[in-house]
């Protein structure tokens, strides 16, 4: 249900509850009725099952018919057994491979579980109560804060300045602001999962601000259960050198059966008598030439030297996972890869200014944020606010030290009307007031500015300079935060925003991106030098995806790039023929990436999906080879993926 597009009165009328809860017989009736809060259980084989499933490949079944074959020989000519303990040996050690390297979708949907919280804040009979998040309804009203990992999918009822951490669904790297108010459609059919900003879904995490939210799935039917079910009903293809040994080994089939008859019959038909012994004779020696045609060497061959590739891999931080994609990696001819953490850094950085005094601007960020410095000068907070504290240091402005010399007296928290935050601060020269926020709404709040080295009236042509700068940093795709101060005589009585927010004086912009990594663009080069075609994946806004894209070297053109409510609006089959088209993919969903690695492989390309999120898993499991991230990469996308990278580095996959 489109929750998102209906008043917080309409979806509670909906779902038979009330802002304040259910009561405690409501919940047991719903929970009796709907199950409990939980994805459903991985099917599990025994390992005899898996151990025998093994011996379905078609080399393995020459190898054990060899070994019978041989095992008859050798008893009807007296004659050692060695071969058929060696063929079968062999055989065993294939199997005990391949059942080590399997129960990876097992693993991926426990991890998946892992995922929800244990425990949730919810209001039961009007009063707040901790109970197991598996014991949650559609209907109840939890309660969220700072830190707490989300239960369930629910629709906001209260949001204080809620911010949630949404990228191993999305992909996007930075905390989305939430609200309550109802959505509506654009020229879209519906509204991606990024954008539902007064939504909260099951594996997301509150990083800043509180609110209240009725839950409006559990279990199978979230967000969370739909990847689940993807990822349990995504087909393993086989990979090239599989497809090339079932190839070979139908061939050989067939050969052994055509000499076992050609030798069995030529024989008969130019004997001079014939009686059992002779036929029985005959018989054998076509057999022993099968044996010889079969090579029982190859699979321990294939093992070993593929076992090679894993070990020097490895001292290329490549952990594979599973043996075969090792030759995999070699034949690949697409590598859909996602942006943030891969072809990025992953970490919010300032890289742009605007303003004369730079300091000043920097002290201002860093102080009106709650970003702090821990013990190794690391910025620990949201995203944007590390990032703030992170260029201040640059800049040998010590978040901590500034505290000790400006410290915090008053402040009117960020939130979301606003789009703004102001912190008051004792100086040796006074009081001080610092802002920061969107700088259109921080402009409307300034009457001066700092403009060539003084404070000046903010006139029409100021405006117009620095709304040109701020076009200009937006234009690269840089997300851009104003600030600026004012001065007391002493600390304000009235800390109302409205009072605060007044009689500003603009100090500059910032303009901050998750930048690209160096060490990919090289990369990107030597790929397309190689006639493999790199593919940008992400959640991330189509101006971000271009802009990224278009530094990196994938795109040269905005219209090389395509958004997943855009890909919903094309069949399949236009699609297939259409693909060659795009190579940048903006503001997708879990199931755009299914299809578009599937879209590849039905143009017959070996295709590679890397990434780190939740969202990647369907398709890393769908893809000839799937590439998890080691350092920033979920447990589950680790456990489908056949490579793991341990520096989470594109250039690694190169």
């Amino acid at each position: 249900m489109n929750y998102y597009l209906k008043s917080t009165d309409d979806v509670l009328k909906e779902i038979r509850s009330q802002s304040t809860g259910l009561t405690s017989k409501e919940s047991e009736e719903r929970l009796l009725k709907n199950g409990k809060n939980k994805l459903k259980e991985a099917e599990k084989e025994s390992l005899i099952a898996r151990f025998f499933s093994q011996m379905k490949d078609p080399m393995t079944i020459i190898l054990l018919c060899a070994a019978t074959v041989s095992g008859i020989t050798a008893a009807y000519a007296h004659e050692s057994f060695a071969d058929v303990l060696i063929i079968l040996a062999v055989v065993i050690i294939n199997a005990i491979l391949g059942v080590t390297q399997e129960s990876k979708a097992e693993k991926a949907i426990e991890a998946l579980q892992e995922m929800a919280a244990a425990t949730s804040k919810v209001l039961r009979d009007g009063v707040i109560q901790s109970i197991k998040s598996e014991d949650l309804v559609v209907g109840d009203v939890i309660l969220l804060e700072a830190g707490d990992a989300i239960p369930a999918d629910a629709r906001l009822l209260e949001s204080a300045s809620l911010k949630v951490e949404e990228a191993a669904l999305t992909g996007e790297s930075v905390p989305v602001n939430k609200k309550i108010d109802k959505l509506t459609l654009g020229t879209e059919k519906d509204i991606p999962l990024g954008d539902r900003k007064n939504m909260v879904y099951m594996g997301s995490v509150v990083v800043y601000g509180r609110g209240t939210a009725v839950v409006t799935a559990i279990g199978m039917d979230t967000e969370m259960g739909k990847i689940a079910d993807a990822l349990a009903n995504a087909k393993e293809g086989r990979t090239p050198l599989q497809i090339k040994l079932a190839q070979l080994s139908k061939i050989l089939t067939v050969l052994v059966v055509g000499i076992c008859i050609f030798i069995f019959g030529f024989s008969l038909l130019t004997a001079e008598t014939i009686n059992g012994e002779v036929a029985l004779n005959t018989f054998m020696v076509a057999v022993s030439l099968a044996v010889a045609a079969i090579p029982e060497g190859l699979a321990t061959v294939v093992t070993i030297v593929l076992s090679i590739g894993v070990t020097n891999m490895s001292k290329k931080n490549a952990v594979i996972r599973k043996l075969t994609a090792v030759e995999t990696l070699g034949c690949a001819q697409i590598i859909c890869s996602d942006k943030t953490g891969t072809l990025t850094q992953n970490k919010m950085t300032v890289v742009e200014h605007f303003g004369e005094k730079e300091d000043l601007l920097a002290t201002a960020m860093a102080l009106c944020s709650d970003a702090q410095l821990d013990e190794t000068n690391n910025a620990v907070g949201e995203p944007t606010e590390c990032a703030l504290v992170n260029y201040a240091t640059k800049l040998s402005l010590n978040k901590n030290k500034l505290k000790e010399q400006q410290p915090r007296v008053v402040e009117a928290p960020f939130d979301s009307v606003r789009k703004m935050m102001s912190t008051v601060h004792k100086t040796a020269d006074g009081i001080v007031q610092y802002t920061k926020g969107a700088p259109d709404e921080v402009l409307k709040c300034c009457t001066h500015a700092l403009y060539q080295g003084k404070v000046v009236p903010l006139t029409d042509a100021i405006r117009k300079e620095i709304l040109s700068k701020n076009k200009e940093m937006a234009d690269k795709a840089l997300r851009v935060l104003a600030a600026a101060y004012r001065n007391y005589e002493s600390v304000p009585t009235d800390i109302n925003p409205e009072s605060l927010e007044k009689e500003l004086v603009f100090v500059g912009l910032t303009g901050m991106i998750d930048p690209i990594r160096p060490e990919v663009v090289g990369a990107i080069t030597e790929c397309k030098k190689a006639g493999i075609r790199p593919i940008m994946i992400t959640g991330d806004h189509r101006d971000t995806a271009v802009a990224i894209a278009t530094q990196l070297g994938i795109i040269k053109e905005a219209k090389e790039a395509i958004t997943g409510a855009e890909l919903n609006e094309i069949s399949d089959e236009a699609f297939k023929n259409e693909i060659e088209s795009y190579s940048v993919y903006a503001r997708v969903q879990p199931e755009h990436k299914v299809r578009i690695v599937n879209a590849w492989r039905a143009k017959g390309k070996i295709t590679a999906m890397t990434g780190d999120g939740v969202n990647d898993a369907p398709s890393i499991k769908s893809a000839d080879i799937g590439i998890g991230m080691g350092i920033t990469g979920t447990d589950v996308t680790k456990n489908v993926a056949d490579m793991v990278l341990a520096d989470d580095n594109f250039a690694t996959i190169v």
